[in-house]
């Protein structure tokens, strides 16, 4: 069982070292991570941005910057666009967000000639190591689906399964969260969790085991399912919270981060390769666990093609 973030990092070690390409790689936090990612040999990175910028930060954090390739754009659509053509030629395995909107990195992965994109859903995944919980706790989707759909709701889990799987968790415990833990035709969520639970056991949605609808404090706590007289193998014990809509995933992201003091870890899936893509205001820490859990998909996505 993966417990938490040195789990992964002993995991990534095993499975690395992969080539990450980095998009406008200027930032002390971003060039902290790839530094930590080079010395725990989980990561060799390109840096693609402004190369005056990168070597000045890499002075202030002692970087030498002779193990890493720079190539020096300083516009930032055009270093995101670059970066992104690294992957999808070949050069690399994943892509790193640096100091650049998430509009303008999602634009270059969804390109028409250069990007990653195949046609699925695109969706947020966020790995939290909490000091409350018995074991490594992901939800989705906290960043990018604003209100999906029964059909988005299904993909997302689909995506979600391979960052799961990328941690050796072969049959993922997923709780399709809502307000309550029983269905009401009032509330569309619930509607969408009890026909989600239909659909893994009909085997439309496969590799997991999806359970429906709970409420958070059933999902995560054996006690407070037990008080309530739920019996389930998800009950208490979920690998995985696929939250109702963005304002839902979102809140409890940062009540996580900011309450609980968790650390995280941050991924887009559903194109041709892993996006590892973290808050701006996010610390080396987070980017550093972002690339760990990015270097272990794109190692569980090499092995499946």
């Amino acid at each position: 069982m993966i417990k938490g973030f040195n789990d992964i990092l002993d995991l990534a070690k095993k499975k690395g070292p992969r080539t990450l390409s980095v998009a406008v790689a200027q930032d002390k936090e971003v060039l902290q991570a790839v530094k930590k990612a080079k010395e725990e040999e989980i990561a060799n990175s390109i840096l693609v941005g402004d190369k005056d910028e990168i070597e000045n930060i890499a002075k202030t954090i002692d970087m030498d910057l002779n193990k890493f390739e720079i190539i020096d754009i300083k516009d930032k659509k055009e270093a995101s666009l670059k970066a992104v053509e690294l992957v999808s030629s070949g050069k690399a395995d994943l892509v790193m967000k640096g100091i650049v909107d998430t509009s303008i990195i999602l634009k270059s992965v969804l390109d028409k000639e250069v990007g990653l994109k195949t046609g699925n859903l695109l969706s947020h995944v966020v790995a939290f190591d909490l000091p409350t919980y018995h074991k490594i706790l992901l939800v989705t989707d906290a960043a990018m689906n604003i209100d999906p759909d029964l059909d988005a709701k299904k993909k997302i889990i689909e995506n979600a399964n391979l960052v799961a799987h990328s941690l050796d968790i072969d049959e993922p415990k997923v709780a399709v969260i809502c307000a309550k833990e029983k269905v009401n035709p009032k509330m569309p969520a619930t509607v969408d969790a009890a026909e989600l639970t239909k659909m893994n056991e009909n085997g439309e949605i496969t590799n997991c085991i999806v359970k429906g609808p709970f409420a958070l404090d059933n999902a995560i706590s054996k006690e407070a399912a037990n008080h309530k007289g739920i019996e389930h193998t998800v009950a208490g014990d979920a690998d995985m919270l696929l939250m109702p809509d963005i304002e839902a995933g979102n809140i409890l992201y940062k009540a996580l981060v900011f309450l609980a003091k968790s650390s995280i870890a941050g991924v887009i899936v559903g194109a041709k390769a892993p996006v590892v893509l973290t808050s701006r205001a996010d610390d080396d820490e987070a980017k550093f666990n972002s690339i760990a859990l990015g270097v272990l998909m794109a190692s569980k996505m090499k092995e499946e093609n």
